[in-house]
């Protein structure tokens, strides 16, 4: 069995319990949280609970799931992989690439594994798309399209003080789109460079609410990637489209999960129809944290890196950060400038 450790016992880690529960050869053995009462919830049927992560890495858990607020990451996943403990840490895997860059090295040199949850890969609508780009059907693309259009209301930035902050939430981009950029980067390949307009329009909050911006990725095809949490009155849509000669994708809905658009030259109406109807059947597939799970515990057996690796998550990280300083500097970054 390879046994697993939770730190942080909030909303996401009921994600993870749940992911453990359901991956043969996984095993829930410890949690670990400052709030005795949220603790209490998570302590139960055998499973330990600790108030300070220093004991918890006593134990003999071999992986360590990183679910506390988003600026408390980095020194979390340091503490595990010195500790020898292979880690899964939540999104954003920190706020800066300098954290970044220290999480992986932690892990690197402590010989431990590392993943960033980044769940959305696994869901069968975008694990078609990438097969459509991994067979050339968009031949040259053009330009691409992510949107998360969302409603975060303020009693949601109001219910807990890190939420909204630039130390640990980050903004609508670190926090509710990141999913979406590493599609987008998934699918589209490394940013030469970016232009953003940020905002707080409507939320009271000090990270931003709303932002826009302009793409050219190093393929020379542009993208447009839009996030707000204002949009009234509940969530709108979540999506992510790709353009080329000779292929059109639009993977949409509430949340990317359906396939709105599917025309390729290389693909009959009816062969279209066939990909559309089979990802309208089961549009949520597999739930994507057990993917992630799955991943990690047979990562560990193969000794292979995990699929979505530190590497991988440093790379959206890299993008949000990018957009942020083109905001705030009102001129286009180059990412081989960010250090």
């Amino acid at each position: 069995m390879v046994r697993f450790g939770i730190v942080g016992c909030g909303h996401i880690a009921k994600k993870h319990v749940a992911a453990i529960e359901a991956v043969q050869g996984a095993e829930l053995v410890a949690v670990c949280d400052t709030n005795e009462a949220r603790l209490a919830e998570f302590a139960v049927d055998g499973v330990k609970g600790f108030t300070h992560i220093e004991d918890l890495l006593q134990t003999d858990v071999d992986v360590v799931c990183i679910c506390t607020p988003s600026g408390l990451h980095p020194q979390l996943t340091i503490q595990a992989a010195e500790a020898k403990k292979h880690v899964v840490v939540e999104k954003p895997m920190a706020l800066t690439l300098e954290d970044a860059d220290q999480m992986i090295e932690a892990c690197k040199s402590n010989g431990v594994k590392m993943a960033v949850v980044h769940p959305n890969r696994f869901r069968p609508a975008v694990v078609e798309l990438r097969r459509r780009l991994e067979a050339g059907s968009f031949g040259k693309i053009g330009h691409a399209n992510a949107t998360v259009r969302w409603n975060r209301n303020q009693a949601y930035y109001d219910q807990a003080a890190w939420r909204g902050t630039k130390a640990m939430d980050g903004g609508v981009l670190m926090n509710q789109a990141i999913h979406n950029i590493d599609l987008l980067l998934w699918m589209m390949g490394e940013v030469d460079e970016v232009s953003s307009y940020h905002a707080t329009r409507i939320r009271k909050m000090e990270a931003e609410d709303t932002s826009v911006s302009i793409i050219r990725f190093q393929s020379g095809a542009l993208g447009v990637l839009e996030a707000a949490v204002t949009i009234y009155p509940k969530n709108l849509e979540e999506s992510l489209s790709i353009f080329g000669e000779t292929g059109t994708a639009v993977i949409g809905g509430r949340t990317a999960n359906w396939i709105k658009t599917w025309n390729f030259s290389d693909l009959s109406d009816e062969e279209a129809m066939e990909t559309i109807q089979k990802i309208e059947s089961d549009p949520f597939g597999v739930p994507g944290h057990q993917c992630i799970i799955q991943d990690m515990t047979e990562a560990i057996r193969e000794d292979r890196d995990p699929i979505v690796s530190g590497k991988e998550g440093r790379a959206a990280l890299s993008l949000v950060i990018a957009c942020q300083l083109a905001a705030e500097t009102g001129k286009a970054v180059k990412m081989a400038d960010l250090t």
